[in-house]
């Protein structure tokens, strides 16, 4: 499968998430969908992403919006973080890959002096008819989330 590209429709994916269920790109058409990528449950930075779309989910969920977090983590740890933090939204489990795959977001990084391959934070925004509109790469955490919504808004 070959990667995302801007302008260009998103191959429709199946994935394990919270919810006991699986999601599928096309069970989503005809809503805009922010797909956020972070490295790792419960870290920090994570949190924090994931709380500041939590606090503004109701905006996006009224712009027409679903937002979905992936990291390679399982779905039991998902509905954990998703359950402490009061995620208003889907967390999904790319155990294997494809979607980080999929979306180029596998990257080598450096942690402690030691190099290992894991998430660049990264968040995509697909349009209502499944094209990628807009991506952001090496995500701060900072401001991100307010980004994101302005960019929906102008869609």
């Amino acid at each position: 499968m070959s990667q995302v590209a801007i302008e260009k429709k998103i191959p429709n994916f199946t994935i394990a998430a919270t919810g006991g269920q699986n999601i599928s790109l096309k069970d989503y058409s005809g809503k805009n969908i922010v797909i956020y990528f972070y490295p790792k449950d419960n870290t920090p930075g994570c949190t924090t992403e994931g709380q500041n779309f939590r606090d503004i989910h109701d905006k996006f969920k009224r712009a027409n919006t679903v937002i979905f977090g992936v990291s390679r983590d399982s779905v039991k740890t998902h509905e954990n973080f998703k359950a402490k933090h009061e995620f208003p939204f889907d967390l999904l489990s790319d155990k294997e890959e494809e979607l980080c795959t999929l979306f180029d977001v596998i990257k080598e990084k450096k942690l402690y002096g030691k190099v290992h391959m894991g998430i660049e934070r990264s968040t995509f925004l697909i349009d209502e008819k499944g094209f990628l509109r807009k991506e952001w790469r090496k995500v701060k955490v900072a401001g991100h989330v307010e980004e994101v919504f302005a960019a929906v808004k102008e869609l």
